[in-house]
């Protein structure tokens, strides 16, 4: 299996080394040459897999169409490694939880930072470890994070053999308990810059630093952002996990609401739906920061200025820039690297928008590929969370109840759908308190963890600060 650039660079790589890469070298992101093929024989097969041998086993045989160029028996054992009951409460890894008939939740939040980002975030960590010490080599990782990749990634990748991580988050916008979460960590290879601005302001410092190749080589930054193929990926069995969770048979159909914000949950769903996962439909939630939202309504994407991105209760969907988004635009286009080229290298630079409106492929984004999309405020959200737990006893973050709210609103007669569940309530206890009148369930683990010390560098958003930082502390 080999890798190309979204926009258009000659190279093809293998898996492993755009495992340890991030961004292609001109700046776009790596997709498969092709999307593999999943018939009905072997959806069947997979299906009894999941069924006699757990989601490990699942993540093998999805992984293994991907990477071969990690031996069958050590992506095998990697995967058994990451996916465990122990790590993520329970032996299905993601049950599913009906609240009525054909409307379910995914729970993806079960793993050691009670977020979705877990689930892809820990097999990077072992893939990670495994890679470098098969080269003997370093690697530094940059990245930013709007709440939970920061603290998936440290928790994956503390005590690592040869990764150092240098997080960037933007300074007093995440919850107490995102923050507390990342920054009581005392790991040496463990690094949290807090950048005096909003999270696209961290997005750009890390997709200048990895743009600039020889400083890149030089410190040999890698990226655990979801601009990594590696971490999409991961992303992909859960949709299979999902599908056959909430189905009895190949032959149905079932639609995923995904609350989005840089939009590699949902491209997962893309991914696996062009592998031939029969997914009904992929139904997109944003917040009141709704660049998603407008482009699959009107085929504009338009990115927001730091002062037009709002500060919301689902803090992780504040983002005005969806770094994933040139994946799925890639495909929309028929594959055609030079017009994506144009479209995010070009024109989001030069006017900070472009328009696919009048273009006869943007109405494929919704016959061919299944998307549609809406979007949530914060009255919406504590009315889904109120209405959620008074029918159902069941309590459920601010970011799941965007994807509630926009499923409902979406759904048509007769359809399946599986909304993902993205992090628990007790993440984001200021908002549950004011739908509910009560706190969240805290896990043990967590009980006084806002009191903790904290190891934090605040600085402005600067590339070339972060990048003596990292020069300073690339070797400690």
């Amino acid at each position: 299996m080999l890798y190309l650039s979204t926009r258009g660079h000659p190279d093809r790589k293998r898996f492993c080394e755009i495992l340890l890469e991030g961004l292609a070298p001109d700046g776009g992101l790596y997709l498969p040459e092709v999307y593999p093929q999943v018939d009905a024989a072997t959806l069947a097969r997979w299906r009894a897999v999941l069924a006699d041998q757990g989601y490990a086993a699942l993540a093998f045989e999805v992984l293994s169409l991907y990477i071969d160029d990690i031996p069958a028996a050590d992506l095998k054992a990697i995967c058994a490694r990451t996916y465990t009951a122990e790590v993520f409460g329970s032996a299905a890894i993601v049950p599913l939880t009906k609240l009525e008939d054909g409307f379910s939740l995914e729970a993806l939040s079960n793993g050691p930072t009670l977020a979705f980002k877990d689930m892809a975030m820990q097999l990077l960590g072992n893939l990670f470890e495994y890679e470098l010490g098969r080269r003997g080599a370093e690697l530094n990782i940059l990245g930013a994070t709007s709440g939970d990749t920061g603290s998936a990634a440290e928790y994956a990748m503390r005590g690592k053999q040869g990764v150092r991580v240098f997080m960037l988050s933007p300074h007093g916008r995440m919850s107490p308990f995102q923050q507390a979460q990342m920054f009581s960590l005392m790991d040496a290879n463990i690094h949290n810059i807090a950048v005096e601005g909003v999270f696209d302001d961290c997005q750009d410092i890390v997709k200048a630093v990895s743009n600039d190749l020889d400083f890149k080589r030089q410190y040999k930054i890698g990226t655990v952002n979801s601009i990594n193929w590696a971490r999409l990926l991961a992303q992909v069995v859960y949709y299979f996990a999902g599908y056959f969770y909430a189905t009895r048979s190949n032959d149905q159909k079932v639609s995923f609401a995904v609350p989005s914000g840089n939009f590699g949950n949902v491209c997962a769903g893309h991914v696996a739906r062009q592998m031939g996962l029969p997914i009904g439909r992929l139904i997109v939630a944003t917040n009141e920061n709704d660049v998603l939202d407008e482009f699959f309504r009107t085929g504009t994407y338009r990115v927001r200025g730091s002062a037009d991105t709002y500060e919301t209760s689902s803090p992780s969907m504040d983002i005005s820039k969806a770094s994933n988004f040139e994946r799925f635009v890639f495909d929309l286009l028929g594959r055609d690297a030079a017009r994506t080229k144009q479209l995010f290298d070009d024109g989001l630079h030069q006017q900070g928008r472009f328009d696919l409106g009048t273009d006869p492929l943007f109405a494929q984004a919704a016959s061919r590929y299944g998307f549609v999309s809406g979007k949530s405020t914060h009255a919406d959200r504590l009315a889904t969370i109120q209405d959620t737990f008074e029918r159902f006893g069941v309590m459920i973050d601010t970011h799941t109840a965007d994807g509630v709210k926009v499923a409902r609103e979406r759904r048509q007669p007769g359809e399946t759908v599986v909304v993902l569940e993205t992090a628990l309530p007790i993440k984001f206890a200021e908002t549950i308190r004011e739908a509910l009148g009560r706190d969240p369930e805290r896990p043990a683990k967590f009980e006084g963890i806002e009191a903790l010390p904290k190891r934090v560098q605040v600085m402005r958003a600067d590339v070339a600060a972060v990048k003596r930082y990292i020069g300073d502390h690339c070797h400690a």
